[in-house]
C-alpha cells in the first residue's frame, strides 16, 4: 500500500505523467520565437539606417557634382573665393535629405571630401561625402552601440 501511494521518481509510473509538459515546451518555444523576431526587427532598422545614410552621401554626392567652382553659387575650396569654402550647403543638404526618414541629425556626422587637385571642387575633380551616424538599438536592450557609416563618389562636372 505504501509502494503506490509513493512512486520512486525513476520509476515507470512517474516517467509516462505528461502534465504539464505542453505548458513547458510552449513558454521555452515563445521566448526562443520572441527574441528571434525582437533581434530580426532590430536588424530591419540597422539595415534601414545604413540606407537612409548611403542614400543622404548619394544626394550630398550630386549637390557637390553640380556646385563646382565654374559656377557662382558654388561649394567647397575654390581658386577664386568661393561663399561656401567649407561646403556647408552640401552638408545642409544631406543632413536635410537624412531628417526626411525620422532620424535625429544632430548626432550625424557629414564630412565632404574633395579628393582630387589639390583637394579644390574644380572640375574633373572628384568628391567624397561621408555620413556616420550612431545608431542606437531600438528595443533598449544591452546591445552595443553601433556607427553606422555610408560613403559616396562623383566627379565635379560644373
Amino acid at each position: 500500500m505504501i509502494g503506490r501511494r509513493f512512486r520512486h521518481p525513476g520509476s515507470r509510473a512517474f516517467r509516462t505523467d505528461p502534465r504539464g509538459q505542453a505548458q513547458v515546451e510552449f513558454v521555452l518555444t515563445i521566448l526562443f520565437v520572441t527574441v528571434l523576431l525582437l533581434g530580426i526587427i532590430e536588424l530591419i532598422m540597422l539595415i534601414y539606417t545604413y540606407n537612409v545614410l548611403a542614400d543622404s552621401a548619394k544626394e550630398g554626392v550630386r549637390y557637390a557634382v553640380v556646385h563646382g567652382c565654374d559656377l557662382t553659387n558654388c561649394s567647397g575650396t575654390c581658386s577664386p573665393a568661393c561663399p561656401d569654402p567649407a561646403a556647408d550647403n552640401v552638408k545642409a543638404w544631406v543632413l536635410n535629405f537624412a531628417q526626411a526618414s525620422l532620424h535625429d541629425t544632430s548626432t550625424m556626422t557629414v564630412a565632404v571630401n574633395y579628393l582630387d587637385t589639390g583637394g579644390t571642387a574644380t572640375p574633373p575633380s572628384r568628391v567624397q561625402v561621408t555620413v556616420s551616424y550612431p545608431y542606437q538599438p531600438f528595443f533598449g536592450f544591452s546591445w552595443p552601440s553601433v556607427t553606422v557609416q555610408a560613403a559616396a563618389e562623383g566627379r565635379i562636372v560644373y
